[in-house]
């Protein structure tokens, strides 16, 4: 669970989580830590903890809190959290590593049990939501450029100063330092802070009215969705969404959610990662290390310059996910090298003895530079070189793929070809350790 001001799904969480065991109940205007953090609204949520923007008293600054179910198990993950977050805050003291930064830690005692809390600092929308906002078109390059150098910053940082694996990057998980709406952020936007519990002391999106409120919207829009695809089958045009404009929206970002992350040394998961952006070696099991993170890397920023992800496998008949995700794999990548596949204890799950896939034979093969014309409509020069600096990091061999400090020295972040890039080139300079 992320620190946006838009995390968490389009769903609300679940009213009966609200349990012993479960979600702590908000209301605005409640205090926390003695007093210190005020609940003001709530950001997000995730299967562990729902998020808040709260005032600081202390600082008079705004904040994210993260209020974590009260569960043994749930308190477990929050303290494995905590001690990632307390190395991150500690080794980045002038907070320039694009990594969430940890403010501060404390339980809360309420009705449904003892809640770990995290204190973060807060931030706007994550770059899912930037990509729906600019409807799936795919950003300006230059935009792509800009994040992607926040994003390897973050990583060489994590990688080579503290040894940990964040373990699930994606758009999801990387979020602006600002809101895209000007509006929803509280300083820009002038917000007066709650100091106390408004009349009545409504809980705002927990256990209240809202819940209704959101069904009905949540309904409301799918049946919009329901005549849209009616329209679009029997061939009536369809309503075109204006296309909204990116100027203006500040693209650099942090890497967040350290949830499911470990250090390198202790990795207690063999499957890691979000499906689509999940490497070949987690799933043939062959053992992973940082690189996992950088195919995750390359997999968003393709996503980014795109709008598209670059893998959406699913299962058939006669095949599952995993094997589809290896095929679309070798499609673009052409077939795993036979010494690689044969080192996962999966091997005989997908493999013949030649190293071709069991059950799914006939392979499209399409390379990525030609993808991104032929598909995207990219310029051939900017497919090429996009496609240069993508394809090592795609590599099926975990120990070929670049390190996120040698992404940040490669040419297609440190072109000098136009204005943009000059300033993009000075600031990689800025943010090597």
């Amino acid at each position: 669970m992320s620190c946006s001001s838009s995390s968490g799904s389009e769903e609300e969480e679940e009213f009966d989580s609200y349990r012993k065991g479960g979600y702590h109940a908000v209301r605005v205007g409640d205090s926390f830590n003695g007093g210190r953090y005020i609940a003001q609204r709530k950001l997000g949520w995730g299967q562990f903890s729902t998020v808040w923007l709260a005032y600081d008293t202390r600082t008079s600054g705004f904040v994210a809190l993260k209020i974590q179910k009260s569960a043994p198990q749930f308190a477990q993950a929050a303290l494995h959290e905590i001690e990632l977050l307390s190395a991150i805050a500690d080794g980045d003291r002038n907070n320039s590593r694009s990594v969430v930064r940890l403010i501060d830690h404390f339980k809360h005692a309420g009705p449904n049990g003892q809640h770990l809390c995290m204190v973060l600092e807060y931030l706007g929308d994550s770059l899912l939501r930037l990509i729906r906002y600019n409807h799936h078109k795919g950003l300006d390059l230059n935009k792509v450029r800009e994040i992607c150098i926040c994003v390897l910053t973050g990583l060489d940082y994590l990688h080579r100063q503290l040894n940990i694996i964040h373990s699930d990057l994606k758009p999801e998980n990387i979020l602006l330092v600002s809101p895209i709406d000007p509006s929803k952020d509280p300083v820009k936007s002038g917000f007066t802070p709650i100091l106390e519990k408004p009349e009545g002391g409504n809980i705002n999106g927990g256990v209240s009215m809202s819940f209704v409120e959101k069904k009905l919207k949540r309904r409301a829009k799918m049946a919009v969705a329901r005549i849209s695809e009616r329209r679009a089958s029997m061939g009536m045009p369809q309503e075109q969404k204006p296309q909204k404009s990116l100027e203006g929206i500040d693209m650099k970002c942090k890497v967040v959610d350290f949830g499911n992350a470990c250090w390198a040394d202790q990795q207690f998961m063999e499957e890691i990662q979000t499906r689509q952006y999940r490497a070949p070696e987690v799933i043939i099991r062959s053992g992973y290390t940082f690189s996992a993170d950088m195919w995750s890397f390359a997999c968003t920023a393709f996503e980014l310059a795109t709008g598209d992800m670059l893998f959406t496998p699913k299962g058939g008949q006669g095949f599952t996910d995993d094997e589809d995700h290896l095929a679309l794999m070798m499609e673009l990548l052409g077939k795993m090298p036979k010494k690689i596949s044969i080192g996962g204890a999966r091997f005989k799950d997908f493999f013949d003895r030649y190293g071709d896939l069991k059950r799914i034979k006939r392979l499209k093969y399409w390379s990525l530079d030609r993808l991104l014309v032929e598909k995207y409509k990219f310029l051939e020069e900017d497919a090429r070189d996009f496609a240069d600096f993508l394809r090592p990091i795609l590599d099926f061999a975990p120990e070929k793929r670049p390190t996120a400090q040698q992404c940040l020295q490669h040419p297609w972040l440190t072109s000098n070809s136009n204005s943009n890039d000059n300033k993009l080139a000075s600031g990689i300079n800025n943010l090597q350790i």
